[in-house]
């Protein structure tokens, strides 16, 4: 088969290395090396690519959204590969808070009118719902169990002002989901276990918490019963037309494929598929778990509730006990990509948990890590194909909020690659990613937002 020269050089290309935005240490162990999760189950290893392979759909990126993609590619016949460049759940996949809740975009309910209009607006919403859906049926359909818990999701006031047209907002809650919010008072706190000095808070009955590895193994067992090969240790350094397929290159080795799903999200490159340069925004996420709190200790803080909780902040926390009676805790994490900038910000992640829960100040952190989240400039995801670039779909940019949201996008996406219409994409989610300015040098722009966001919730 012969190259064509058709293929334009934004779309076709690629180098020997991944080149990202972060420095390595970013993309290396050491983020990593105290996940929690590592120590509550193995995944499937799976072996180094090699030599030459082909398929009907090859799969880049081994989260959440590329292994929901290859098993909806499986399921409706396709031979797939699945290539990561370390190996499965190794991003952000493996390693993020377990909150799979509504959520994946940032737009509020006047920002969605204006850009896509009410009916659009109220699709996205539905599409939150559906997302929470799509993994609460995987979960049942391939027998995982992820330690799921906690009866959807608490908003909670950090500022007395908070709380102001918190009637308003539960009737938008109504609206766009269909479902009654419970309202809290201060008093509904203290009763209901959640002591930790909010003004008052509201539950949306959508979602749960899970264990995100043991999600991520459960979905590759399910993978290797469909008979789907996957590969780690192989980062896609280059992608080609070659006749009517195309060909990603690892290293020395090849996989030729009909179709091309790109799932790589906050850990993507800048070259393997250079139409992304620019288009996405990664941004660290910190997480740490203390060590498991006995009864009085809860009893102490007054915090005895598990059901997941995030606060009022622009810069928010986001916390739960889990189901062994140990305090998951996270926060946007730092802007450096250095080994001190990650230790500067565990150092905030453990004097907020503090000011917090202050009967729990002497209560130990056994595991600290952080990930990679991506934003987009447009502040929605995006599931569609690549522009110029026949038989590639692309699903990225989740806001943080990729266990629903990532796993109905890669459904989406494989979709797509079997031939459906864009018709099936959400309207608010088919706009194409714009670009940030400054290209590789984008990230300079998060400093200043990060400060004004802090500024804004200290007010």
């Amino acid at each position: 088969m012969r190259k064509s020269d058709a293929w334009p050089k934004d779309v076709c290309a690629g180098s020997n290395a991944v080149k990202r935005i972060f420095g390595q240490y970013v993309y290396g162990p050491g983020p990593r090396a105290g996940c929690f999760w590592d120590s509550t189950c193995d995944v499937p290893q799976v072996p180094a690519l090699e030599g030459a392979l082909s398929a009907d759909v090859a799969v880049v990126g081994g989260g959440f959204t590329g292994l929901n993609a290859a098993l909806t590619l499986a399921r409706n016949g396709a031979q797939v590969v699945v290539l990561d460049a370390e190996s499965p759940g190794w991003g952000a996949s493996g390693r993020n808070g377990g909150f799979c809740c509504l959520g994946g975009g940032k737009l509020d309910d006047a920002a969605l009118d204006r850009r896509f209009g009410k009916a659009a607006r109220l699709e996205w919403r539905q599409t939150e719902v559906d997302a929470v859906g799509h993994v609460t049926s995987l979960l049942a359909a391939e027998n995982i169990d992820a330690d799921t818990h906690s009866n959807g999701e608490t908003w909670l006031a950090h500022r007395a002002r908070d709380m102001d047209g918190i009637d308003e907002a539960a009737r938008e809650v109504a609206e766009n989901y269909g479902v009654a919010p419970q309202v809290l008072s201060a008093d509904d706190l203290l009763a209901d276990g959640k002591s930790a000095g909010f003004f008052g808070g509201m539950t949306t009955p959508i979602g749960f918490a899970l264990n995100p590895r043991k999600y991520v193994a459960g979905l590759c067992q399910a993978l290797l019963r469909h008979g789907v090969r996957m590969f780690g240790r192989a980062p896609v350094t280059a992608l080609q037309r070659v006749g009517s397929a195309w060909e990603l290159r690892s290293h020395a080795h090849k996989v030729t494929a009909k179709q091309v799903v790109w799932a790589t999200n906050g850990y993507s490159s800048e070259d393997s598929l250079p139409w992304l340069n620019g288009r996405y925004m990664p941004a660290q996420s910190s997480v740490g778990v203390t060590r498991p709190l006995t009864r009085a200790e809860r009893d102490a803080q007054g915090w005895t509730s598990h059901q997941m909780c995030y606060d009022s902040r622009n810069l928010l926390h986001y916390f739960r006990l889990m189901p062994d009676n140990r305090l998951l805790f996270g926060l946007r994490g730092g802007l450096g990509g250095t080994a001190r900038s990650e230790s500067r910000a565990q150092a905030r992640l453990r004097g907020d948990f503090d000011a917090m829960f202050p009967a729990w100040r002497g209560v130990a952190f056994t595991h600290n890590w952080s990930g990679m989240v991506a934003l987009s400039r447009k502040r929605m995801p995006f599931v569609g194909h690549v522009p110029k670039a026949p038989g590639v779909v692309c699903a990225m940019c989740y806001h943080g909020n990729g266990v629903a949201m990532g796993s109905l996008s890669g459904h989406l996406a494989a979709q797509l690659a079997l031939g459906a219409s864009e018709k099936i994409i959400p309207t608010a989610m088919r706009s194409q990613l714009g670009v940030f300015p400054f290209g590789r040098l984008r990230r300079v722009l998060m400093p200043p937002i990060y400060l004004g966001l802090h500024l804004a919730d200290q007010g």
